[in-house]
């Protein structure tokens, strides 16, 4: 688990720094003595050869993780896997893809420019994970691929790194429920995520999520600086099995309605 630990706790340091600092604050009203148990993190790249989904997958088989479920979001045009390491403790991985070859030719071209400046020795590295953008990219061509997918947009801007940790309620012991968590985000004045109902799933598919809404941060662009949506803090319960284990996947319909977290 030290290997495991190590990758995570990397990823967590470019997530609270570069993406969603505002965690740190919910981190702190949700701790309760002990350590958050992260249920899940959340990774987004392009569907091309280079920076594909299992591109983003080998540093974590590498320490372990095996691929489990796989989901579809055709509306979004997005393809993701998600994987699970054998010790239960061990956060879920959920990498999602942009299938970059259904989307408009201007966009394809635009993609494809930004993963040619890519320098393949730098995926050697696990650090490329949580390493940022590795190509230059301008304002305009971030406002062209965000006006066709909002997804393109985020990831031409942001690049590599965790969109979003995730709390595990079942671990929690004063608050029972996602409603809990959110009332106590409201309170503190958090803006949570309502696409598709602010908890998204319920106890029939086993899964309960919700999400606060991205932090708004700072980018710079090879011609200025723009605020725009960075990552969010997403919170899910889990219910058991006939076996009486935990569900352990995840379920389209309210993960489409999590990428809306990051909707301008």
């Amino acid at each position: 688990m030290e290997r495991v630990q190590a990758l995570f706790d990397e990823l967590w340091k470019d997530y609270i720094d570069r993406l969603c600092p505002s965690a740190a604050k919910v981190h702190a009203l949700l701790e309760e003595g002990s350590p958050l148990l992260n249920d899940h993190i959340a990774l987004r790249t392009f569907a091309l050869p280079k920076v594909g989904l299992d591109r983003l997958a080998a540093p974590f088989i590498a320490i372990g993780y095996t691929p489990k479920g796989e989901y579809h979001f055709k509306a979004k045009k997005l393809y993701a896997r998600h994987y699970e390491h054998p010790n239960p403790d061990a956060p879920k991985v959920f990498i999602s893809e942009l299938l970059v070859g259904q989307c408009s030719t201007e966009l394809q071209q635009a993609v494809r420019a930004l993963v040619d400046q890519v320098d393949d020795t730098a995926l050697n590295d696990p650090a490329f994970l949580y390493g940022g953008r590795l190509w230059g990219i301008d304002t305009a061509t971030y406002h062209q691929l965000a006006a066709e997918s909002e997804y393109a947009g985020w990831l031409s801007a942001h690049g590599f790194g965790a969109n979003h940790f995730t709390v595990s309620v079942n671990q929690l012991s004063t608050l029972h429920d996602v409603l809990d968590v959110n009332q106590l985000l409201r309170e503190s004045g958090f803006a949570i995520n309502e696409s598709g109902g602010e908890v998204k799933g319920d106890p029939q598919v086993r899964l309960e999520q919700s999400a606060t809404m991205a932090d708004k941060v700072t980018v710079r662009f090879s011609d200025e600086e723009l605020m725009i949506p960075g990552g969010f803090y997403e919170f899910a319960k889990r219910y058991p099995l006939p076996n009486g284990g935990l569900y352990q996947g995840f379920v389209e319909a309210s993960a489409d309605k999590i990428f809306e977290s990051t909707d301008k």
